[in-house]
């Protein structure tokens, strides 16, 4: 645990040295059960509240389907006023974020603290790990899993190796996490993975699974 907070403060004054003047609170982009609202200005008859489906679109009356997953408030307004144009003349339009899902990963395996983690600013690979109490003494470092998702039902599969990472000359090449990454820490070695999976509950318990 000692070694993982020692690589965890080295990751994070790297990762300081690199960023330079980086902007530290990119704006918010909307995403799959966000709850907006929209207001135009002259026609306020049209507001409404919205949710985000799955696919990434939001259904309003007048205009119907717009997909807004992936924008920003500034883009998904920008999105809507296009749509609306077809309808208003030059309608002005402005989006509000009512509710929203927070940025999480997930760390499953040989952790002390497996589980949900919410993200609060960027966090690597080596960080999440920290982040979830680090590893156990059966944990495999060599073989973490690293799954991404690539569409609705896909996620791509990678594996690093975190003592090479947690190396003074390896943390410069450490991984920063994403929303809805999910870590597999492992506690034997992984002899074949495909190089994409299934995204379903079931699907994720049987990769576990190969790991007992």
């Amino acid at each position: 645990m000692r070694t993982t907070l020692l690589f965890l403060c080295l990751s994070m004054a790297v990762r300081a040295q690199t960023a330079g003047f980086a902007e530290r609170d990119p704006h918010y982009r909307l995403q799959s059960e966000d709850k907006i609202e929209v207001q135009y200005r002259y026609t306020p008859e049209y507001n409404a509240l919205a949710s985000l489906q799955p696919d990434g679109y939001a259904s309003m009356p007048l205009i119907g389907q717009v997909k807004l997953a992936g924008l920003t408030l500034e883009e998904a307004a920008a999105a809507i006023r296009r749509k609306a144009g077809e309808r208003l003349n030059d309608p002005e339009v402005i989006v509000l974020l009512k509710e929203y899902v927070k940025p999480f990963f997930t760390v499953a395996g040989e952790v002390a603290k497996p589980g949900r983690v919410e993200l609060h600013g960027p966090v690597t690979l080596v960080e999440a790990i920290a982040l979830s109490g680090g590893f156990k003494d059966s944990a495999q470092r060599t073989q973490v899993l690293l799954l991404r998702k690539s569409s609705q039902d896909m996620a791509r599969v990678k594996v690093y190796d975190l003592r090479k990472l947690m190396s003074p000359a390896g943390i410069q090449e450490d991984v920063t996490i994403q929303s809805g990454d999910v870590l597999v820490v492992p506690r034997n070695f992984v002899s074949k993975l495909e190089p994409f999976v299934r995204i379903s509950e079931a699907g994720l318990y049987a990769l576990a699974a190969r790991f007992p």
